[in-house]
């Protein structure tokens, strides 16, 4: 009598987790951060996140059309594009923008390689690197918070027409009672007028930035979410925020009449953002533990260089991205050791 043996290769143990709930999940702990976004801003922020995540959405479904593959909606990962790539859009952005920046985010960041786990770049980020090339003006707009009239009416920007200029919103601003604005985020005041913003307006969303940007507490809450239950790694966020913190912590105490406080960096811009929904995309970044902790170092660096030396104000963007570039790298160099092998000695 013949038996029969079944070899399997390695892993043998499954968590029950497949992609559609670790997506899902996602979405779930996005959806505070998009509440937040619309108590806000209102009408425009909801249009917006609605916009851009129904655009990459319809990307995925023509592709699946034109490539005959599965429809691939139900995975959740175009939806995950669209939210995140929504928030890091200024609230007063164009809508008919916000959908080009979808479809190029599926098309040009993801589709374009292969699909789902094939892209070596967060899509996300190339919608938004795409559209702050082509509408460096519009991406660079910002509108105040909490606007009297924000659940009545849109921001005129929001529903400007195609290729045209889209009306002036510091116009807007004050005719919504706020004379005081200036249209600038804190890290433009600090890096061209020297003045930071208090902590606790970073903490409770009382600042001028991108739509899902402005609390970082909120922010903070939404990753630990995804940490606790697994669905995302959580040494990426530590050794980004971490190294952040060394190293704007090192030029503080070098000169500190020209550098902001460590907690300044940590709290402003798109850092919180990027670190726990854009760095932690597990297509794009490393799989060895050497090689996380470098990735994470490696965006932490790249970001306070960028803010401090460069001329954006911004940096988070740039670093994710090119620390998605030296991911393969990264995991190249920092190998573990096979068991029962001698390391290398050269």
């Amino acid at each position: 009598m013949t038996q029969q043996i079944e070899l399997r290769a390695a892993p043998h143990q499954h968590s029950g987790r497949d992609v559609p709930t670790i997506m899902r999940n996602v979405v779930y702990s996005m959806l505070p951060l998009c509440i937040f976004s619309v108590w806000q801003y209102g009408l425009s922020a909801a249009a917006l996140i609605l916009v851009v995540t129904l655009s990459c959405l319809a990307a995925e479904r023509i592709n699946n059309h034109f490539s005959g593959s599965v429809n691939t909606l139900s995975d959740w990962s175009a939806a995950i594009t669209g939210i995140i790539l929504a928030l890091t859009l200024p609230p007063a952005f164009p809508l008919w923008m916000g959908a080009v920046a979808g479809l190029s985010a599926i098309w040009l960041g993801k589709s374009l390689f292969g699909g789902l786990g094939q892209n070596p770049f967060n899509p996300a980020l190339i919608g938004r690197a795409f559209v702050q090339a082509a509408f460096p003006t519009a991406i660079s707009t910002w509108v105040p918070a909490f606007a009297p009239h924000r659940f009545s009416e849109f921001i005129p920007s929001s529903l400007a027409a195609p290729f045209m200029s889209p009306p002036e919103v510091v116009l807007w601003a004050k005719h919504q009672g706020v004379d005081a604005f200036t249209g600038a985020t804190p890290l433009a005041r600090w890096k061209f007028e020297n003045i930071s913003a208090s902590s606790m307006d970073f903490l409770t969303g009382h600042v001028t930035a991108s739509a899902g940007e402005t609390s970082a507490i909120l922010i903070l809450l939404c990753g630990l979410y995804l940490a606790v239950r697994k669905f995302l790694d959580w040494r990426i966020p530590v050794s980004v925020l971490g190294s952040v913190v060394i190293v704007a912590g090192t030029f503080y105490l070098t000169n500190p009449a020209r550098y902001p406080t460590p907690s300044f960096v940590l709290l402003s811009g798109g850092l919180m953002l990027g670190a726990w929904f854009m760095a932690t995309d597990m297509a794009t970044s490393p799989v060895t533990p050497r090689g996380i902790w470098m990735y994470g170092a490696l965006i932490g660096i790249l970001t306070v260089v960028i803010r401090y030396f460069g001329g954006l104000t911004e940096g988070v963007m740039y670093a994710i991205l090119i620390a998605n570039a030296a991911s393969p790298l990264l995991d190249q160099f920092s190998q573990p050791r096979v068991f029962g092998q001698e390391r290398d000695k050269k």
